[in-house]
């Protein structure tokens, strides 16, 4: 999680700044004009960034909600062969339906074994992703309230060199 976190700031801080400097070099632009520039700019590094971190968290989603109905298929489907092959039987007895009723309930297990951690891993991974978008909205506003002040400092140098 942290080596995301520091590349996703990076990617972030790389982002404003160089797009807050490229936009001071331009003569007129206002302290706002600057920071706005600098914001969008960080606002497109993170919506591509939440866009690869949540690439994955669909597929996931889907395991862990298909998963439980491809074993409950697998049970029913092996259920009616189990029956299917009582039809000719003279006597039933309990051990003629067990094994094959045993060998259709593993789909189930086996629907529940995928599905259980796929979704223990979406709601771990979704969480995280969630956390790091609030990491990166607050470095984003602390960043822009920075690069302000930069930016104010500078207009009033500028206006008092000129008085």
């Amino acid at each position: 999680e942290s080596g995301g976190t520091a590349l996703g700031m990076a990617g972030l801080f790389k982002a404003g700044y160089s797009e807050f400097g490229r936009l001071r070099e331009e003569s007129g632009m206002s302290a706002g004009a600057l920071v706005q520039g600098a914001q969008r700019a960080m606002n497109v590094t993170q919506m591509r960034e939440v866009d690869r971190l949540e690439q994955n968290l669909a597929f996931l989603a889907t395991v862990a909600s298909t998963s439980p109905y491809v074993g409950l298929f697998g049970t029913v489907w092996g259920i009616m062969s189990a029956f299917y092959s009582l039809q000719g039987a003279t006597s039933v007895t309990i051990a003629l339906v067990a094994g094959p009723i045993s060998e259709a309930l593993i789909a189930t297990a086996m629907g529940l074994f995928a599905a259980i951690p796929a979704q223990i891993a979406y709601n771990r991974y979704a969480d995280q992703v969630d956390r790091l978008e609030v990491r990166y909205d607050t470095f984003m506003e602390e960043l822009s309230s920075i690069l302000e002040r930069s930016a104010m400092r500078r207009a009033k140098a500028s206006a008092g060199a000129a008085g």
